[in-house]
């Protein structure tokens, strides 16, 4: 397929991974993402605001309100692999350290070059 406007490939079974993570962590995350085969990820910062903004339980501790929000789609057959590396390695199991979600695509839509749309019998269809 060439970049021609007029061919659209529809990807279903898809999933996006979204993580609220504390400032400074994303990279850390994107990279064990990409480790276990994300090919990509889009990091924004993002002020979250909450209860447990000023001090969290009898820990005493002090959660940043800075936040970077990650967005990573993945193959539904890799997203429960991939939620539960994004977890241990965002540390969530500790209070305040971030919330992760999955969120089923019903389709998207990107370039997808020919090489690899042959290998899993996608034919581009015209749009109309």
């Amino acid at each position: 397929m060439t970049s021609n406007t007029n061919q659209l490939i529809v990807l279903t079974d898809a999933v996006l991974l979204t993580a609220i993570v504390q400032r400074g962590a994303a990279d850390l995350v994107v990279q064990a993402a990409q480790e276990a085969g994300a090919q990509g990820a889009t990091i924004f910062h993002a002020r979250g605001t909450g209860v447990r903004q000023k001090h969290l339980g009898i820990l005493g501790l002090t959660v940043n309100s800075e936040k970077e929000v990650i967005y990573i789609v993945v193959p539904s057959e890799q997203a429960d692999r991939m939620f539960e590396r994004i977890f241990v390695t965002a540390k969530l199991d500790t209070p305040g350290m971030g919330i992760l979600w999955m969120t089923n695509l019903e389709k998207m839509a990107t370039y997808v070059p020919h090489e690899v749309s042959a290998r899993f019998g996608i034919h581009a269809e015209p749009r109309k």
